[in-house]
């Protein structure tokens, strides 16, 4: 009998530029052996694939339903929670949690948000613009002096101890912890979009690096996990913000 928890359904596995097929097919496997089901595929190099069916072995239900886009933000569409596995600590970076701790936070999120498990290229890992998009980020806890893990054990590791993490008697504290309501993707992104705007309005941005300054406000956001009352709140303050400082042009 299955032990899924429901809190599964609300987890969405991301992979960024994948550059081989098979890997693709793995992950799928990977996926289904942990009762994960929903796939998204940003730009990658080759798929649909042969290669990516034999490799499944038996999820190719997981791969027929994979969504492919065309860039994160889309595939991070009615996500709430964003956390992206690298191995590297980052500069400027978010909180940065090995597996077993990141999968105690996200079933505790996962009650009540969409969660989006985001891997990088095979080669390269998650890039900065990638990361930007992640509220916190995960590591698999391997041998320092061999730590590379192919792209669908990497996946099969994350997708376990979230699955062992659910499976945990409802009366464990984990699983009461957070009934959080956080923004979702679009929602957060439309405020930055906004913080932008104003700043660019006040004359800020050109006075230091601009692109810069971006990356971190948005990590800073990131790290708080914003509820949707929050942006909305944050977003009110800046039309005031623009508002006057019409005035004062006028």
């Amino acid at each position: 009998m299955s032990t899924k928890s429901k809190f599964i359904n609300n987890f969405r596995i991301v992979l960024c530029k994948t550059s081989h097929p098979g890997n693709i097919g793995s992950v799928a496997r990977a996926m289904k052996t942990m009762e994960f089901s929903s796939l998204y595929l940003v730009n990658p190099k080759d798929f649909p694939s042969n290669h990516a069916n034999a490799l499944a072995a038996g999820a190719e239900d997981i791969l027929k339903k994979a969504i492919v886009v065309k860039s994160l933000e889309e595939a991070l569409e009615n996500i709430n929670y964003v956390i992206g596995f690298t191995a590297r600590k980052r500069e400027l970076t978010q909180k940065h949690m090995n597996v077993r701790e990141a999968a105690e936070e996200l079933i505790s999120v996962s009650k009540k948000n969409k969660i989006a498990l985001v891997f990088g290229n095979e080669t390269n890992g998650l890039s900065n613009s990638e990361i930007e998009h992640c509220q916190s980020l995960g590591f698999i806890d391997a041998n320092s002096d061999y730590s590379s893990l192919n792209l669908s054990q990497a996946v099969q590791i994350v997708c376990h101890e979230i699955r062992m993490m659910s499976t945990l008697p409802s009366k464990n504290s984990i699983l009461k912890r957070s009934n959080t309501d956080y923004a979702s993707h679009e929602v957060q992104n439309g405020f930055y979009i906004h913080l932008e705007q104003m700043l660019n309005q006040l004359g800020f941005l050109k006075k230091i690096q601009a692109e810069r300054l971006m990356r971190r406000l948005k990590l800073l956001f990131n790290r708080i996990k914003m509820e949707k009352d929050e942006v909305n709140i944050l977003r009110g303050i800046l039309s005031e913000i623009q508002k006057k400082n019409k005035i004062m042009i006028n």
